[in-house]
């Protein structure tokens, strides 16, 4: 069931696309903190925002009309909420990566990004687990990532829930990497895309 589409646009048998759940996925870090055993913190992982692309506009008045272009991009700040555990795993790397962007105790600070950035891979699952390796549908990379912001959250007497800490990433690029069931998109490789000057196309396949 889905909308009626004519014969030559459909296969007559084609039903609504199986869509992607929110719910199957999983976030990887990359040089975050300083111990690098980060599998305790993708396992910690609550929920955690796709990136969002925007581009400021250029606008050309001319004769009795204005021209809109695309001008700088810029992409928003990921919004990753992750689970307190007892044993403090979560807290300890939280607190190493904001530890190599600020030296708290002795005010100092990181000579150069590269000495604090990390790497970010988001996944969408297809729901496989165990014997049945799960397959990647979608997976976007963040690169230059640093935390801009970690909320510790609140302790309340009147709820049941787990302690959480509010992490928010800032990064400067983003792509979507090919998988084994789509060939990418945002900062992908697409085979007779780019810029045309004169017949010759230039810049194919460079991303973002």
């Amino acid at each position: 069931m889905t909308v009626p589409l004519a014969s030559d646009q459909s296969a007559s048998a084609q039903g609504l696309l199986m869509p992607k759940l929110k719910y199957r996925f999983r976030v990887l870090f990359q040089n975050f903190g300083v111990t690098n055993e980060t599998t305790e913190m993708t396992k910690q992982v609550v929920s955690v925002a796709r990136p969002n692309l925007t581009f400021e506009e250029i606008a050309l008045p001319i004769y009795n009309s204005t021209l809109k272009l695309a001008g700088r991009h810029t992409w928003a700040d990921i919004a990753c909420s992750v689970r307190d555990d007892a044993s403090g795993s979560v807290m300890t790397l939280v607190g190493e990566q904001m530890q190599k962007q600020l030296d708290f105790l002795e005010q100092a600070s990181a000579a150069a990004g590269i000495d604090y950035k990390f790497m970010t891979t988001i996944q969408i699952l297809d729901g496989g687990n165990g014997a049945d390796t799960p397959t990647v549908l979608e997976q976007w990379e963040l690169y230059g990532c640093y935390l801009k912001g970690a909320d510790y959250g609140e302790l309340n007497y009147g709820t049941n829930e787990g302690v959480t800490i509010a992490l928010t990433i800032a990064y400067d690029n983003a792509a979507q990497t090919a998988t084994s069931v789509n060939e990418g998109g945002v900062g992908s490789i697409a085979t007779g895309l780019g810029r045309t000057i004169g017949g010759s196309v230039t810049g194919v396949g460079l991303g973002a």
